[in-house]
């Protein structure tokens, strides 16, 4: 498949930019020996903090005489105070920050198909929970109908910049919040084990919105002047498709530049268009005899598409349930080491009851952008109901696990469907069928399907049109489909704006500052010049979406620390290119 060149982005220069260095400014290892003696003598002001750190490390003493003399900053002297109002921040606040983590988790705002977002409760109760923090903070603050939640904090100029979070989460299956241990979490509270803070939000965005805030509110209270002006804006449908900010740009002009707080450091450049293949076929009564067939009476995996579920079910009823468990659990064993080699472990459970069977696959629960740390059950599921023979009643679930079997088997990367293919720099594209729901009289079984440049969602689905309506025949199955395939993104955001946020996350962090593409898909995809800037750390799973959902505490202390300093330094570039 020929691949359509680049007019926006240059992977050479992705690949070769990396973070400037800057010989005489804070890295990691001071940062750490300066936390670590605040940790044991914490300063009650900035003021008392920077005093305490001038003792510390005479080198930074013309930079904080500069700051409390109010001259004017730039260059080092500038991204130290930056620097150091973020470690400051991080010290001093963590505690307000998670607490408002907690009151955030704790409102459940998922959306409700029979409620508009703009009017959701929820939503509205979030609003207000932003509203407030930001009046106690002196920030100004604006609600776009529910829509956005729009947080500023002034600068000289006329100028802006944009930060972007959302408020809404995904849905969860309350039964699949438990820990190793046996421990039951509520999705709905933060319950914080160790330095791991599980909650539904806690990484994918409301822990990105809490950390934001304050360090909004760090920057105003330092007395630090900005050249622009920093808008955050909250939107609340981001995780169904950003009517949001749909609504909000089509009423109020957008910041020329924006940074995207919802998926990975060091600074996402290039993000894969999200789609999703969803797949109908009509209810059907199931053929032959309760008395001598079993049949599928239902099934279930994920809460929503863009997750990869960490259970999938199927109910058996009909026929002799006694003969039909003994062979389940004959061949269970086979079945489970025959397939742990294509993708790892999974479990499988088998409960008879007095009129059904229920058989529960239990994989690895992942987002749906990245099912290559996942082990979906839900094909597994499948692929046992159909290898068993059990299942000797047909009816629509027959042929929705057969079109889990033939079309995508264990495989995630359009192997099956012959639609595969793969980009140097954004991967593969990936497809994951996720979820499986009877509804209005048809089931539906949706793919989350996410695809790299290399080529248009025009061509993509026609192309898996193609192959699915061939199956469909072959199979003499009736179905209807439905597919809406989001295009890819691919900015050139080279420039000092950029480079500055490489710089920031290499010196806090010591790890590797460059460009990266995501498999994720944002609403940067809605803003002009958006670069994503966390809040995932490289090289660790991201628990957006999944079952368990959490956050590292080091890593939101590391967002606290980041963040601050981003507001301070891109809000005084001369220029953002």
């Amino acid at each position: 498949m020929n691949r359509p060149r680049l007019s926006l982005l240059s992977i050479g220069l992705a690949l070769g930019l990396s973070a400037p260095v800057l010989a005489e400014t804070l890295k990691k290892p001071e940062l750490d020996r300066l936390a670590a003696a605040q940790q044991a003598a914490p300063s009650p002001s900035f003021r008392a903090f920077l005093a305490q750190v001038a003792k510390a490390d005479p080198k930074l003493k013309p930079a904080i005489a500069a700051y409390e003399q109010k001259r004017p900053l730039a260059g080092d002297d500038l991204t130290q105070i930056a620097r150091l109002l973020g470690l400051y921040n991080r010290l001093h606040n963590q505690k307000a920050v998670l607490s408002s983590i907690e009151a955030m988790v704790a409102i459940p705002t998922v959306r409700d198909d029979k409620v508009p977002p703009h009017e959701s409760p929820p939503i509205i109760e979030f609003g207000r929970l932003v509203e407030k923090m930001a009046r106690d903070f002196g920030l100004q603050y604006r609600n776009v109908d529910n829509r956005i939640f729009e947080v500023k904090l002034p600068g000289r100029g006329t100028e802006e910049f944009g930060i972007l979070t959302h408020a809404d989460v995904v849905p969860v299956v309350a039964d699949e919040w438990v820990l190793d241990d046996g421990t039951r979490l509520d999705p709905f509270k933060m319950t914080r084990v160790g330095d791991t803070l599980y909650g539904r939000g806690t990484i994918d965005d409301k822990g990105s919105i809490a950390a934001v805030l304050y360090a909004m509110k760090a920057v105003k209270e330092s007395g630090l002047p900005l050249a622009r002006t920093i808008r955050l804006m909250i939107e609340t449908t981001e995780e169904t498709g950003g009517d949001g900010m749909k609504y909000y740009r089509a009423k109020t002009p957008l910041p020329e530049y924006n940074i995207v707080l919802d998926s990975k450091y060091p600074a996402v450049v290039a993000e894969k268009g999200s789609g999703a293949l969803k797949v109908f076929f009509p209810v059907e009564a199931a053929d032959g005899s309760s008395a001598v067939r079993t049949a599928i009476t239902a099934m279930a995996g994920a809460s929503a598409a863009n997750a990869v579920p960490q259970t999938a079910t199927a109910t058996l009823k009909g026929g002799d349930l006694a003969q039909v468990a003994a062979r389940l659990e004959f061949v269970k064993g086979p079945f489970i080491r025959k397939y742990e080699g294509q993708g790892g472990k999974f479990g499988i459970d088998i409960v008879k009851g007095a009129d059904s069977i229920e058989v529960k696959v239990t994989g690895v629960s992942a987002h749906g952008s990245r099912p290559e740390e996942g082990i979906n059950p839900l094909p597994r599921l499948a692929l046992f109901l159909q290898e068993s023979g059990v299942v000797t009643a047909g009816n629509h679930y027959t042929k929705a696990v057969r079109y889990l079997v033939d079309l995508y088997g264990t495989g995630y990367l359009g192997e099956k469907l012959g639609v595969g293919y793969q980009d140097d720099f954004m991967g593969p594209l990936t497809m994951s069928p996720n979820l499986i729901r009877e509804k209005d009289g048809k089931l539906e079984v949706t793919a989350n399907v996410r695809m790299p440049r290399g080529n248009t969602p025009e061509k993509l689905t026609a192309a898996i049109k193609e192959k699915v309506d061939d199956w469909a025949v072959a199979s003499q199955a009736r179905i209807e489909i439905d597919y809406q395939q989001g295009d890819w993104m691919a900015r050139d955001p080279k420039g000092a704006w950029l480079a500055t946020l490489l710089n920031i996350f290499g010196d806090t962090t010591g790890l590797e500052a460059k460009p990266v593409p995501t498999a994720g898909s944002t609403t940067a995809k809605l803003m002009p010049n958006a670069i994503n800037f966390g809040p995932a750390m490289p090289g660790k799973k991201y628990t957006a979406h999944n079952a368990k959902e959490y956050k590292e505490l080091a890593d939101l202390d590391a967002d606290m620390q980041m963040f601050t300093e981003m507001l301070v330094r891109i809000g005084n570039l001369k220029t953002m290119q």
